[in-house]
């Protein structure tokens, strides 16, 4: 085509006949390349000669071939443009959306530690009226409580309400006393637990997000009603089980508590739990757990765990758990040993491991 329309240039007007003979081409070869330049707009039939054509100048050629296609593009896209904004009008309404009733959507699995706490920092951010949070454990490293205390402060500071679960063990903890004392003297409440329970955050009675026991860095992330109102109702039975957390220690709250650790670990023995799954639900390392049940099989007498268990087992519970005798040993080395233990199993990594996914408070 180019060779056509070099020709025609030269020679305007041009034929097809021609262009053959001047190109050495077939007439069938030139008549094609004539069509194509007249659909480009190259060539034009010539008025005064019908047969004949007339070279174009490219730039007309390009404004009146392309010129309508670009203004259909122009009016496609406006149109476009028109149709996203009407549409984008609608996204506020779609975000006021209810939970969906069949619970698609309701509960969601955050895959990894990172997502997980950025999940709860967005949490945290939009929460108006209550926080309700879990920990089991024992006490916390120090550097998760200081990620969590700046958002909790901030809450408490909105005026959001905070209640806040530990175990018995958390007391021994100088990091997390020092904690508690911070977000106590904004409003929260903080009890502790003899016992182990789920880790979890529960925000404005909408969200909650439960630890997964099997991957600590993940959680999942529930928004369905009715799951949401059995998580609240489940909190809501453990803090009434709960003891405050003193904020303020004299000898009868160490003594008070360490017999009901002494008592738990008594019962956990007599169901004949291992070492590793009685520390894991007291929240304190395998290494003191095992000082525990050393003092309970002397008090006792026993040489076993199997003649522990069976001795506990067999007997008629006391009060107390052990008589009065079989204890004072124990609350002995709780009130003056036990919390450097705990302190020092902080550090183990047993348990903070298992800590890690979801922070304290919210």
């Amino acid at each position: 085509m180019h060779a056509v329309y070099r020709h025609a240039l030269r020679q305007s007007p041009v034929t097809t006949e021609g262009i053959a003979a001047g190109l050495g081409v077939t007439p069938d070869a030139a008549e094609r390349s004539c069509r194509e330049l007249v659909d480009l707009g190259l060539l034009r039939e010539d008025a005064r000669r019908p047969s004949g054509f007339v070279a174009v100048d490219p730039e007309y050629a390009a404004e009146r071939v392309l010129g309508p296609m670009e203004r259909a593009i122009r009016a496609q896209r406006a149109a476009a443009e028109t149709l996203r904004a009407q549409l984008l009008e609608f996204g506020r309404i779609y975000q006021e959306r209810p939970a969906p009733s069949d619970g698609r959507g309701a509960v969601e699995f955050m895959e990894s530690l990172s997502s997980t706490r950025a999940a709860i920092a967005e949490l945290a951010a939009q929460c108006e009226n209550e926080v309700l949070t879990s920990q089991p454990g024992g006490g916390r490293r120090a550097d998760v409580l200081q990620e969590a205390i700046a958002r909790d402060e901030a809450m408490l500071d909105r005026g959001v309400g905070m209640r806040t679960l530990y175990q018995h063990t958390a007391r021994f903890s100088q990091g997390t006393r020092e904690y508690v004392e911070r977000i106590s003297q904004r409003g929260a409440e903080v009890r502790t637990l003899d016992d182990q329970f789920v880790r979890l955050l529960l925000f404005d009675r909408k969200v909650a997000v439960i630890g997964v026991e099997a991957d600590p860095g993940a959680a999942i992330i529930v928004r369905e009603p009715n799951l949401i109102h059995f998580i609240r109702s489940t909190f809501e039975l453990w803090w009434v089980s709960a003891a405050p957390f003193p904020l303020e220690w004299n000898n009868q709250d160490v003594a008070d508590i360490s017999e009901q650790l002494k008592q738990r670990i008594t019962l956990l023995l007599s169901e004949g739990l291992t070492d590793q799954s009685i520390a894991t639900r007291m929240g304190m390392s395998v290494r003191t757990c095992r000082r525990h049940i050393a003092e309970i099989m002397d008090r006792l007498g026993v040489k076993s765990r199997f003649q522990a268990g069976y001795l506990l087992g067999s007997r008629p519970p006391s009060p107390g758990g052990l008589t009065d005798g079989e204890t004072d040993g124990l609350t002995e080395s709780e009130s003056d040993g036990e919390t450097d233990g705990l302190t020092e199993s902080e550090s183990d990594g047993e348990r903070d491991r298992a800590a890690d996914g979801l922070p304290d408070g919210g």
